[in-house]
């Protein structure tokens, strides 16, 4: 997700967008994943010396990537979405607020309570055997970058480093998630529920268990079947209430839980057994999917005796 927070920071954003031409090979891109400039050109009528200049200014905004792969003359240029959502935020953060972050391997959980279908892997293998729960306690977990399992939760302890003396005033939480269909459906609905301290917080309905196209940062030698990639999506928790990208899940604010640089923070993603979509939960590191990045928190604070 690309996050705008000033009218400045979003202008070449802005211009990038500002063209019929580089919204039309957005659609084409969420429609067909990936495909070379010839497709592209051919598509949109347009000569590639065209689309050249429309394709530099989309891959200098963070919007597309372009990777080469070999083909039988050489080399080809194939472009991709490297950005599907794009949260503008306006709010002016308060001057007196810092912020503390850290990325959570998707291995470091500090509980979990899992049921089949469910699994493990490092970057390079499968950890254990998959459907045996016994794995979620093998050492080897920390090394996981994609976790699985149909129903149940797993937690994890949130690093708090604040100095002494603060309170915490938000959280956001990132990742890249998606359901556990037994083999792959992209529409495969489930229920994910986020919690923060055994507090429920706001759920999600992942639509599906995506295996249509190999993920971008998936690894060669990952099944074909199995989970590819997940939607990234971003949890803050304020003062005013829960927010998922940018809309508003719950009541709950920060408030609720006061918290400080004393505090211990444990956030939990469930799919529970009484859920109108019970379709499994899939969390992706940064070498599975879509996106290289772990589970990414942002903790802001400010000193205890200002509001």
């Amino acid at each position: 997700m690309l996050t705008i927070n000033s009218p400045d920071e979003g202008l070449e954003l802005f211009k990038a967008l500002g063209s019929d031409v580089r919204i039309d090979i957005i659609k084409l891109l969420l429609t067909h994943k990936q495909m070379n400039l010839n497709e592209i050109a051919k598509e949109l009528k347009i000569t590639n010396g065209a689309l050249t200049s429309h394709i530099k200014k989309l891959e200098s905004t963070g919007l597309i990537t372009i990777s080469n792969e070999p083909s039988g003359h050489g080399n080809q240029k194939l472009c991709s979405l490297k950005k599907e959502k794009i949260l503008i935020d306006f709010d002016s953060p308060k001057s007196n607020q810092n912020v503390s972050n850290v990325n959570i391997k998707v291995g470091h959980y500090s509980d979990y309570n899992i049921y089949p279908t469910c699994g493990l892997a490092s970057p390079t293998a499968i950890i254990g055997e998959v459907d045996d729960t016994r794995y979620f306690s093998h050492p080897d977990r920390y090394n996981a970058d994609i976790l699985w399992f149909t129903r149940g939760y797993v937690e994890y302890e949130i690093p708090n480093f604040i100095p002494a003396s603060q309170k915490i005033t938000q959280l956001m939480i990132s990742a890249e998630l998606s359901s556990e269909a037994p083999g792959i459906n992209s529409v495969w609905p489930s229920d994910i529920t986020f919690s923060l301290n055994d507090k429920e917080i706001g759920m999600w309905t992942s639509p599906g268990d995506f295996g249509d196209v190999r993920g971008i940062f998936t690894p060669e030698w990952w099944y074909p079947n199995w989970n590819q990639y997940g939607l990234l999506k971003l949890i803050v928790i304020n003062d005013t209430g829960t927010f998922l990208d940018g809309l508003q899940i719950s009541d709950v604010t920060i408030n609720d839980f006061d918290l400080d640089f004393r505090s211990k923070l444990r956030f939990r993603f469930s799919v529970k057994d009484d859920s109108e979509h019970v379709g499994g939960f899939t969390v992706f590191g940064s070498t599975f999917g879509n996106y290289a990045q772990d589970i990414k928190v942002s903790i802001n604070y400010m000193p205890m005796n200002e509001e």
